[in-house]
């Protein structure tokens, strides 16, 4: 058997840029990945000549190679990029009481809030502003040049001293939630929803546990780089980190499941697949999510009961119910592509059902759908709690769907006359093609509660990337947690 110098346990986002990365520097890496298609939770799969994402459809920066979006920087070190379509406004905003337009243009933006809330839109310019103050001094220390041990200190001192006095002031606001800022700022409570609802797309959390970096930068890209769509979807992101691998001499290894992470004296060895084949390895680095890794992964006895217990104490965001469907686009010629809808004011946002996401990408992509169709993917929170399949389970997806379908026909109100192609996807859907713990979305760390674990873990040789790691959940930051992973073992090789 021969042995590689790492072996990445999955082919998600963050496993296929540490792995890119790493075969960018030398290393002889071997991905696998249990199912037959690579990309983890940003898959594509096909149906009937539909074509459509499984996971993330908001993408941003990826048209701009000056982007700070970690993903399009990881895409130029390996020689790679996708073609993308760019469209304004961002999304619309459906709320009980008013539709919102969402642009990218800090000054268009506000200019539709106005329209709603003239005071609140005032005061929304000073949360923003007190915002983009601290992506400014954020911007200028590139992640790719960051990792996650402490010696990072010394190489940022080395190289960005200016950059870090810029940022000294903003340090307070650095772990501080989003709400912090808010309260400071914005008394609207039309705005206040609003900026829950914007901090509950990036992290599944509100204001009160989404931290202020990840929103400012959100506000940031979106105004300077804009928000594109790349051309295939989000399999187009993947077919790129996947050339981007190969062209380094790394190996991707289909319908290869691992079984387990083999560990000797307290240190990564490899891993066994569900074949039987064991494969040797210097380093081993999880893209499985952080309860995967430690439940299924590892056995018990690997790792010290304290360590273990106390990160499988870590809280969970909940699953998803998805709708995809195909439907006859004739008379559609003036729909947007990204749509949230907020069913009830009285309920809150967080409620399984309530809020709504729905993606169109076929508005930009039509090779994305046959001819006079497109496709659609809805999805909104759903704890994994109570579902089995059983007699009642297709009953149920029905009734735990409607508030998807409710949500499409705010926008387009006669979809049900429309749908060719018609799939229901559960939490149990969602555990399954994913092997996620529970179907969860990631880890539920609330700002100021805690901080999402590195990439190391207490079995040497053996690190962890992906959306239970630094620096967190959506595709820049499972992104970024690749980068720190694969710099770290490149700077322990270096000494």
């Amino acid at each position: 058997m021969t042995q590689t110098d790492i072996l990445v346990i999955g082919s998600g986002i963050g496993g296929l840029v540490a792995a890119g990365l790493l075969a960018r520097r030398g290393r002889r890496v071997v991905v696998c990945e249990s199912h037959g298609i690579a990309g983890g939770a940003a898959h594509a799969f096909s149906r009937q000549g539909f074509h459509f994402d499984s996971g993330p459809s908001f993408f941003c920066g990826l048209g701009d190679r000056a982007s700070l979006n970690p993903l399009q920087q990881v895409l130029t070190e390996l020689g790679e990029g996708v073609a993308t379509i760019p469209y304004d406004p961002f999304g619309h905003y459906h709320f009980p009481d008013a539709t919102l337009p969402v642009y990218s243009q800090g000054d268009r933006y506000r200019a539709a809030l106005a329209e709603i809330t003239p005071h609140g839109a005032q005061e929304f310019e000073q949360f923003e502003r007190r915002l983009l103050r601290l992506y400014e001094a954020l911007r200028g220390i590139p992640v790719m040049d960051l990792r996650s041990d402490l010696s990072v200190i010394p190489v940022l001192l080395r190289r960005y001293p200016w950059e870090l006095l810029k940022l000294l002031p903003e340090l307070g606001l650095v772990q501080h939630s989003v709400a912090a800022v808010m309260d400071q700022t914005v008394r609207d409570p039309w705005v206040r929803r609003l900026i829950d609802v914007e901090c509950f797309l990036l992290s599944g959390l509100k204001a009160a546990g989404t931290i202020a970096p990840e929103v400012a930068f959100m506000l940031g890209e979106r105004a300077r780089s804009g928000v594109d769509y790349p051309v295939g979807g989000s399999g187009a992101i993947i077919q790129a980190l996947v050339r981007g691998l190969e062209r380094w001499g790394g190996k991707l290894r289909l319908n290869a499941h691992v079984n387990r992470i083999l560990v000797e004296q307290g240190r990564a060895i490899g891993v066994e697949l569900k074949t039987g084949e064991v494969m040797p390895a210097t380093t081993v680095i999880s893209n499985a999510s952080l309860w995967d890794t430690y439940t299924h992964l590892l056995d018990p006895s690997d790792l010290p009961a304290s360590d273990r217990q106390r990160a499988l104490q870590t809280p969970t965001i909940d699953s998803f119910m998805h709708l995809h469907l195909g439907i006859r686009s004739q008379g559609l010629e003036h729909l947007t592509g990204h749509h949230v809808v907020v069913h009830s004011a009285e309920l809150d946002i967080t409620v399984p059902g309530n809020t709504c996401m729905i993606s169109i990408p076929s508005v930009w992509d039509a090779a994305l759908a046959p001819p006079e169709h497109h496709v659609v993917h809805a999805y909104t929170l759903e704890p994994h709690t109570g579902w089995q399949r059983d007699q009642s389970y297709a009953a149920k997806k029905r009734d735990r769907a409607a508030p998807l379908f409710r949500a499409l026909e705010r926008v387009i109100p006669d979809l049900r006359d429309r749908i060719v192609l018609e799939l229901i996807g559960t939490p149990l859907t969602h555990a399954h093609y994913l092997r996620r713990h529970r179907g969860t979305y990631g880890a539920a760390i609330a700002a100021g509660q805690g901080m999402f674990p590195n990439c190391q873990t207490p079995i040497a040789h053996l690190y962890r990337v992906g959306d239970s790691t630094l620096p967190g959940i959506g595709v820049p930051a499972v992104a970024a947690s690749g980068i720190l992973c694969a710099n770290t073992l490149i700077g322990k090789d270096r000494g």
